[in-house]
């Protein structure tokens, strides 16, 4: 039997939006070099980054586009201002890829 990894119970995924395009995406910090982010398709559809991997034809292109720059500094400041809680604050550099 393979242990439970109860690292992430006190950090919940939490809602961002998106600075720049108000795409709302669930986050999870597990460290300051770890990220979680859950999209759905109103997410995926509000994100400019994530659209203009779409064709002319209206069907998304093979580039898989896993987030974007400016929800990357979104979640960075979101993080910094304590609005998403990082399990281990003092470890690591927070200048990190989020």
């Amino acid at each position: 039997m393979t242990p439970q990894d109860n690292r992430l119970l006190d950090a919940p995924m939490r809602p961002v939006v998106c600075e720049r395009c108000a795409a709302t995406v669930l986050v999870r910090k597990g460290s300051w070099h770890q990220t979680s982010i859950q999209w759905d398709g109103a997410a995926m559809d509000a994100c400019e980054e994530r659209r203009s991997t779409v064709t002319v034809a209206g069907e998304r292109s093979g580039t898989r586009l896993e987030t974007c720059g400016r929800l990357r500094d979104t979640v960075r400041r979101a993080a910094l201002d304590g609005v998403i809680d990082v399990p281990d604050p003092g470890a690591g550099d927070q200048e990190d890829t989020l």
